[in-house]
Formats: structure tokens, C-alpha cells, sequence
């Protein structure tokens, strides 16, 4: 399965929209991008392995493998980037702001439910990070 998060850089945090099979899953927000300095940068755009995970503090949400220079990148839910993230991704039903979305219990639940399910029929799943382009943008 391959998830694909077009981005949206801004000074004040980083909006992006996740795909699959070139249908519109959520939204998400992210730190802005700050040479990807541990906990204060979002990610670099590229392919990563997303793998399910669970901890007592996140319950069920997702890692990603093999970021440079990076450990522990997750998908969990926030709904303030500034406020809640440490250079995680957080699935927002809605943008609200900059950076910043509402539900994001929700939207995490229905990414969980699709990886899942990859899960169970033995599929690897990728996320494609790159920014948003124009020509996206225009086919919305």
C-alpha cells in the first residue's frame, strides 16, 4: 500500500494532504521545516516504511523507518503542531490554521483501519513524502 503526503510549507508549520490510490484519506499537520533539526522540523520528503506501533502514551499509531538522522517519527494525533509535536505527523480531519486541525482522533483512527488491513494481507506500506505542486493542486 502506498500512502502519498503532499505538503504545504509555511513559516508557522507545514499543512499537507494524505493519499491513497489517489484518494483523499485526511489532512495533516506537521512542524515547519527547520534543516530537519530534531524535534523542531518536520521530516525531509522521500519514501519511508510505515510500520504499526503501540505505546502506553500514543496507544495504536505508526512509525516510520530509516529517517535520516532521525528516531521515533510517528503518526499520532495532535491537533497543534507548535503545541504537540516533536517532528511527528499528526492526521487532522480538518485544517483549522496553520499547523494546526480538529479530529484528530478520528482521522488517525481511519489510517489506522487502512494499514491495517495492508497489514493483514501481508503488504508493505510506504509513505511518499513532496510538495504540493501546482498541477496537484489544480486537479482538486
Amino acid at each position: 500500500m502506498e500512502l502519498v503526503l503532499h505538503r504545504a510549507y509555511f513559516k508557522e508549520g507545514t499543512n499537507g494532504t494524505l493519499f491513497t490510490s489517489d484518494r483523499f484519506l485526511c489532512h495533516t499537520i506537521e512542524l515547519p521545516w527547520n534543516d530537519n533539526k530534531r524535534n523542531i522540523s518536520c521530516i525531509p520528503e522521500g519514501v519511508y516504511e510505515v510500520e504499526p506501533r503501540f505505546s502506553k502514551r500514543f496507544k495504536h499509531h505508526l512509525i516510520l523507518k530509516a529517517v535520516k538522522d532521525r528516531s521515533f517519527i510517528l503518526f499520532h494525533p495532535a491537533n497543534d503542531a507548535l503545541k504537540e509535536l516533536q517532528g511527528c505527523i499528526a492526521p487532522v480531519t480538518y485544517l483549522s490554521g496553520i499547523g494546526k486541525g480538529v479530529y484528530s482522533k478520528d482521522a488517525m483512527q481511519k489510517l489506522l483501519s487502512l494499514v491495517y488491513q495492508a497489514k493483514d494481507r501481508k503488504e508493505t506500506i510506504l509513505l511518499t513524502i513532496k510538495s504540493q505542486n501546482y498541477e496537484h493542486c489544480r486537479a482538486l
